[in-house]
């Protein structure tokens, strides 16, 4: 799998937005419950990019974990890291033929089971794990998937398709 110029860039901008959301909106587009965090829009960036390929999704990810880390600390960086797990199965699910909407849909458990699972030996309690943080997570995805969802529209409407730079087989 080889990754374009094109891609490269796009990931790139992606990665430095997943970098600046948690840095920019700390404190205020923020909820913050330990072990949970949300920053309303901090996944856009994973989100989008799932539809260009696995490999900017992969960066995107580490781009968001590294955000997280300097911002919050290990333990949210250890539960963002699972953007790079989401992002990348998200990716090859809409390589599959699966619509946006689909693919958003089909990895929200990978990313509340994951961030679950991510604390747990952390020292929380199962109640903190998968009530706080699952269905945290549940709702936080939700959200960045339907302002997505608008952004990936407006981003084809004015004419930047990133859909058409994935190969869909």
């Amino acid at each position: 799998m080889k990754i374009t110029v094109k891609e490269l860039v796009y990931g790139a901008l992606l990665t430095g937005l997943a970098l600046l959301i948690p840095l920019v909106f700390r404190g205020w587009l923020q909820v913050y419950l330990p072990p949970f965090s949300a920053t309303v829009g901090s996944h856009i960036p994973s989100m989008l990019a799932m539809f260009i390929s696995p490999w900017v999704a992969a960066l995107v990810g580490l781009g968001s974990t590294l955000g997280f880390l300097i911002t919050l600390g290990p333990v949210i960086a250890a539960r963002a890291s699972i953007h790079i797990v989401f992002g990348v199965a998200g990716a090859l699910l809409y390589r599959r033929g699966y619509l946006p909407w689909q693919v958003l849909a089909l990895v929200m458990p990978i990313h509340a089971i994951g961030e679950s699972v991510v604390v747990l030996p952390l020292g929380y309690s199962l109640y903190q794990a998968l009530v706080v943080v699952g269905i945290g997570t549940v709702l936080h995805h939700g959200v960045d998937s339907v302002l997505t969802l608008g952004l990936y529209g407006s981003l084809a409407k004015a004419g930047l398709p990133i859909s058409k730079l994935a190969p869909r087989h």
